[in-house]
């Protein structure tokens, strides 16, 4: 498994040029553009020695990849670009030949996910957790997206969403509800436009209308962590009216369809307060 420059060619490492060029074949997202990507770097592989294995075609392809390595071949596979099976084709052929009992060999090299990270100076406070959830491409039927999106505000990790640049806009209007949590938006990575910018979310429609270019190309928006102990403390404030009023496990149900909580970390609480005495 291959990973591929997402723009700038110099990204390429000596390992993965190496793989390439030893391959006897390549499976390959496009054939046409890993082939143009295998001139830059001048390897020459002939058109017979390239397999087309993308979105459409993945699960059947993969029975071809897997008879031709029985056979002794050595395949090397490439997405488009960045790294294979994230966001891109690549996981069903990996199980296919994992299922055959072959040998998977991973080539680390570019990915859009961790680029962005690592220029977004994302800080937690103290004992926070410093991970990231990768969410992808959230579902293009606006209901659906702004569902996903509710979901996400109550995430306490930093979200990583992927989108293209004709559903942007729509992605920043849906974002909106998230108020001043902030949002770094990597648009064009490695490439000659690349812009890095951290804004508030309910500001991203503003900051991509501030020119015609900001809507183009591909984008990373990194969701920073939620404000965990605000939230908390509204969980609690919440219990406590409840418990004032109801039994504990109506009161907990409640809370959690007002809150959004989970409803075993709700339990937890209103035991407590309960056992304090604070949940009347």
């Amino acid at each position: 498994m291959v990973a591929t420059p997402i723009g700038n060619l110099a990204d390429i490492s000596l390992r993965a040029l190496h793989v390439l060029a030893l391959a006897d074949a390549l499976a390959c997202e496009d054939t046409r553009h890993t082939q143009a990507l295998l001139r830059a770097y001048g390897i020459d592989k002939a058109a017979a020695q390239l397999i087309a294995v993308h979105q459409h075609n993945e699960a059947q392809a993969a029975q071809a990849v897997v008879q031709r390595l029985r056979q002794g071949q050595r395949i090397a596979y490439a997405s488009d670009a960045g790294t294979p099976a994230v966001s891109d084709p690549g996981a069903r052929l990996v199980a296919a030949v994992r299922d055959a009992g072959l040998r998977v060999v991973p080539l680390p090299g570019t990915s859009s996910i961790t680029a962005a990270i690592s220029a977004a100076g994302i800080v937690t406070d103290g004992d926070a957790d410093s991970g990231f959830v990768f969410a992808g491409f959230l579902p293009t039927r606006a209901l659906e997206r702004e569902a996903a999106v509710k979901r996400l505000a109550r995430e306490p990790h930093t979200v990583v969403l992927l989108e293209a640049p004709h559903r942007i806009e729509a992605l920043a209007r849906a974002l909106a509800v998230l108020g001043h949590r902030p949002v770094t938006l990597a648009r064009e990575l490695t490439k000659q436009f690349e812009e890095i910018a951290t804004v508030a979310a309910a500001e991203l429609t503003q900051w991509l209308a501030t020119g015609p270019q900001r809507t183009r190309g591909e984008f990373v928006l990194l969701l920073h962590p939620a404000a965990v102990a605000a939230e908390s403390g509204r969980e609690e404030h919440v219990l406590k009216l409840l418990l004032a009023e109801l039994p504990l496990t109506t009161a907990v149900r409640l809370a959690a369809e007002i809150t959004g909580a989970p409803r075993n970390a709700l339990y937890d609480t209103a035991l407590a307060l309960k056992n304090s005495g604070s949940g009347g």
